[in-house]
């Protein structure tokens, strides 16, 4: 029975090893053909062949930021918007990406002012940015473990100066461990509040409430940015950079993290 699990197991290695390579090979088939359409101006063809790479369960930047300009090429501009934003939220350094999404952006027609943070919060959410939540959880750990050893051997040190270097050595990281557990939990709390979604409509009414019956409170437009606070059926909350909050039909829009 043992040596029949071990060929079993490696059969299935065997197989799904040989499975992501085919995989593999058909997505890199696809973009070069998608790039010889995109070349040669079939930007329909083009979109049809990535989006056959996305179907595959393949995410990566480059193929967003391909998607976006094949999209751009067709003056489809809702579209073109939601693949930079993915695109930059698997590279968010990607110069070419930025520079392009601005370019996407200056089409829109809704201008959104972003609401000013106050200075405090701003250095926060800055200082805090700058790590994942998972970086300042491993940092924590780190922290900690080092933490452990110093206060060994302090505990264990001979002479009354060493004492006090592994002490206050010790508390430091202490102190550094749990506020990078802090800031981890912050920073994973501020990622699972954005729900980002770009409009997909030519135009369409926010409501007050998540019924057309309720009273309109203002509109808008294919490509606006929006954050998704709730979901109600059919209907999904939005709050935009300037505060505004309402509702419109879920099919109004398409949200950004959907891989």
């Amino acid at each position: 029975m043992r040596h029949k699990n071990i060929y079993s197991q490696f059969y299935v290695w065997v197989v799904f090893t040989l499975f992501t390579c085919l995989a593999f090979g058909q997505n890199e088939a696809l973009f070069e053909k998608g790039n010889s359409f995109y070349n040669n101006g079939k930007y329909q063809e083009a979109i049809e062949s990535y989006l056959q790479i996305a179907e595959n369960g393949e995410h990566s930047a480059a193929l967003y930021y391909n998607l976006g300009n094949s999209y751009y090429k067709l003056n489809q501009i809702a579209p073109s918007i939601y693949y930079y934003e993915k695109a930059l939220l698997l590279d968010p350094d990607d110069q070419d990406v930025l520079n392009n999404l601005q370019f996407a952006k200056n089409m829109t027609i809704d201008a959104i002012d972003v609401m000013p943070q106050t200075g405090i919060d701003k250095l926060f959410e800055n200082f805090i940015g700058r790590l994942s939540y998972n970086s300042w959880a491993i940092l924590a750990i780190v922290g900690m473990i080092l933490f452990v050893i110093l206060f060994l051997l302090y505990y264990f040190a001979a002479f009354s100066t060493k004492k006090r270097i592994y002490f206050g050595l010790s508390v430091l990281l202490l102190i550094i461990s749990v506020a990078s557990f802090g800031f981890a939990y912050q920073q994973y709390d501020l990622e699972q509040g954005k729900r980002p979604a770009i409009i997909f409509s030519k135009e369409t009414s926010i409501m007050s409430e998540p019924n057309m019956g309720s009273n309109e409170v203002f509109k808008l437009h294919e490509g606006t940015k929006v954050n998704v606070l709730e979901v109600l059926g059919e209907w999904n909350k939005i709050k935009l950079a300037d505060g505004k909050i309402g509702w419109l039909p879920s099919s109004e829009l398409k949200e950004i993290k959907d891989f």
